[in-house]
Parts: structure tokens; C-alpha cells; sequence
């Protein structure tokens, strides 16, 4: 038996017209400055080499992941634009970092003098991408010791500043002035440094919600993220304010129906018997569950399409296995199917509904669904 030919009934499909699309409209927001597309987690699970074929195609300044894993991946598949390294910059990673042509991004003095000596052994200038802590409190050097940093650097052999960067904390929520003060923290201090101007160095620091949300962010180059994959850095409400055209989410989430079963009524359901049936019902038994990212916590709460309409999730979600009461959506069938996430018909059931069954951000669905399960490009 060949067994390339067997599938899971769980898959992913990725849109191809819908990644061009949101590409196309985060290109249009950034009014001129250059984009680097974040393809780091895979691609916020819709796949790390797909998706980097096709930003590369329309044209991209760079890319941005996360480790240098996902860089060397990059290169190895032949792309040739430059690859900003956003975290794992350790003394470790330094040596690949070179030898793949790499760009780091770092966030202290004290990888400068094993970087020179890496960068020297190989002949090397690295481009060095600094990260400035302008009010994101995680990473980055503090604009009081930032200037001293910049003059280490520019005495360090095989060094050389290309760029800083920074980052916004709340630039999910629009109503706040707290990005505006990031914005005039990060241009206060690098506007006050000769060695910053004279070099001309890329300065970066808008987001998803930088790009769509704070005014005059775009700077020398943006990096957006979850914009690319169809959803807004504030979930429903930013889709809600949105005026057209609408960012369009790429990632459909379907299974199919393995057992149809009927209940009666006083029926428990599943593990510890979350749900208990109050009438008779059609059950409908899907093969997915928290190991493809369908959590637990969804148990209750989550709704599927099937026949183009809603279905409640009953009982605790397990292992493999979810219950879907089907009883007021017509006839189903074993192989009929059903979508978690995305369209079916009219219906649509989104990232975002999920993020609020389950109590977090339309990343991390992305991420779990896209990750854990097959996943192939379309139209």
C-alpha cells in the first residue's frame, strides 16, 4: 500500500488569493516603505516556504522569523533576500548566523565581541540590526544606554549598524496613547545619533497593528504579521471598524463525520459526562481533538458548520475524538463534511470565534491549527 496516497480527515487548506490580497493591502497601508513579511511559527501555521514563495513574489525588503532553524530553512530553499533573525541570538547561533548569511537582530552589547570574532574568522561584515527597547519592556537595550551601545558597535571590528528596530506593545487597541509615545521614544533616540543618520540605517518598528492603527509608523520598513494571514491585531472589533476592502483569512480548518449516532434524552456525553442530552439527539462524531489543537476548552463552547449551518460542540473534546449535536441541521452522514474554521456556504465560523470560545488571540489558533495538522496550499 502506498501510504503518500492516505490522508488525515483533518485538514488545513491555505488560500493562496487570500495571502496575495492582504500582501497586496498591508503594501498599500505602508505607503512606500518596504515590507518585511513575518513567516516565523511557519508562518503563523500556514506554512513557512509557501507563504515566503509567494510574498517573494510580489516583493518583500526581507523576511522575519524567529530562529535561525527557520532562516537556514529559508536558505535552503533558495531564497536570497535578506532574513532578520527576531529572537534566539545567542553565542550558539552566532557561527550559523554568518556562515547563512543571516541578519541578527541584537539586543545587547555583550554578543559584539564573539560575533567579531566569528565574523573575522569568516571574512565577514555582518549587518547588524539593533533592537531598542522604546516602551515594549521585553528585549532590547533602553534608549538612556543606547547611544553608548551604538558607539561600542561602531568600534567593534567586522560590525556594522545597518538598522534599529523596536516594538509595539498595545498597538491592538487603537484607543490608546500608548503607541504615539513608543512611536516618539523610538524617533527621539535615534534621531539624536550622528552614527545613525550617517549611515543611513533602516529604522523599523510598525506591526500588524502599527501598520493598520498608529499614524506616521511605516518609517523606513514595516513588518507585519497576523495582517498577512487574514485577521486584525484586535480580532472582531478591528474586522468590525475595518472599512473595505477586509483583510481575508487564509486558513480553513474541515474534518468529516465518522459515526452518526441517536441519543436519547438523559443521555451522558463523553468523559466525566460534561453534557447530558435534554432531548432526544443526533450526534455527529468527529475525528479531532486536542491533539490537532482542538482544545479542551472548546468543550461546550465551540460551534462547527455542517450543511452550511451551526452545530453546538457537546461533551468533553478528547484525544481524537469531538461530539457535535446535529439534531436541527437537516440529514449528515458518515463522510459528510465539517468545518471548524473558515467557510462553508453563506456560514463562516472565524479565527476570531475561536479565540473567544477558547479564552485567547486569533494567533494562537492559527498557530495550533495550522501546526498540528496537514495542511496544503489552494487556488
Amino acid at each position: 500500500m502506498n501510504t503518500n496516497t492516505i490522508h488525515s480527515l483533518n485538514q488545513i487548506t491555505i488560500s493562496r488569493s487570500a495571502l496575495l490580497h492582504n500582501f497586496r493591502l498591508c503594501k498599500e497601508l505602508a505607503q512606500g516603505a518596504p515590507l518585511l513579511p513575518l513567516v516565523k511559527a511557519d508562518a503563523y501555521g500556514h506554512g513557512l516556504l509557501d507563504c515566503a514563495r509567494i510574498f517573494a513574489k510580489e516583493g518583500v525588503a526581507a523576511f522575519g522569523v524567529a530562529e535561525v532553524v527557520e532562516g537556514v530553512r529559508l536558505r535552503e530553499a533558495g531564497f536570497t533576500e535578506p532574513i532578520f533573525v527576531l529572537a534566539g541570538v545567542i553565542p550558539q547561533t552566532l557561527e550559523t548566523i554568518i556562515t547563512y548569511d543571516l541578519t541578527p537582530v541584537v539586543v545587547d552589547k555583550a554578543l559584539f565581541p564573539e560575533l567579531s570574532r566569528l565574523a573575522g574568522k569568516y571574512q565577514k561584515t555582518v549587518a547588524v540590526h539593533l533592537k531598542l527597547d522604546a516602551g515594549m519592556g521585553r528585549q532590547g537595550i533602553l534608549p538612556k544606554d543606547f547611544a553608548q551601545v551604538v558607539e561600542i558597535l561602531e568600534q567593534t571590528d567586522h560590525l556594522q549598524l545597518a538598522g534599529v528596530m523596536a516594538h509595539f506593545p498595545m498597538a491592538d487597541d487603537p484607543s490608546s496613547d500608548n503607541s504615539s509615545k513608543v512611536l516618539a521614544t523610538f524617533t527621539e533616540t535615534t534621531d539624536k545619533l550622528d552614527t545613525v543618520q550617517r549611515r543611513k540605517c533602516c529604522l523599523h518598528l510598525a506591526n500588524s497593528g502599527g501598520l493598520f492603527y498608529v499614524a506616521g509608523a511605516q518609517l523606513n520598513m514595516v513588518r507585519p504579521g497576523i495582517s498577512l494571514y487574514g485577521y486584525y491585531p484586535d480580532g472582531d472589533q478591528g474586522r468590525g471598524n475595518a472599512s473595505a476592502p477586509l483583510l481575508q483569512p487564509a486558513m480553513r480548518f474541515s474534518t468529516q463525520v465518522i459515526q452518526v449516532r441517536e441519543v436519547p434524552r438523559g443521555h451522558g456525553l463523553g468523559y466525566g459526562h460534561l453534557f447530558t442530552t435534554t432531548r432526544p439527539t443526533t450526534i455527529a462524531v468527529l475525528p479531532v481533538g486536542y491533539e490537532d489543537g482542538y482544545l479542551r476548552i472548546l468543550s461546550n463552547r465551540a460551534q462547527v458548520l455542517v450543511n452550511g449551518q451551526r452545530a453546538p460542540v457537546v461533551g468533553r473534546i478528547s484525544m481524537n475524538l469531538t461530539l457535535v449535536d446535529v439534531t436541527d441541521v437537516g440529514s449528515v452522514h458518515v463522510g459528510d463534511e465539517v468545518v471548524l474554521l473558515g467557510k462553508q456556504g453563506d456560514a463562516e465560523i472565524t479565527a476570531d470565534d475561536i479565540a473567544t470560545w477558547m479564552e485567547t488571540i486569533n494567533y494562537e489558533v492559527l498557530c495550533l491549527f495550522g501546526n498540528l495538522n496537514d495542511r496544503k496550499l489552494v487556488d
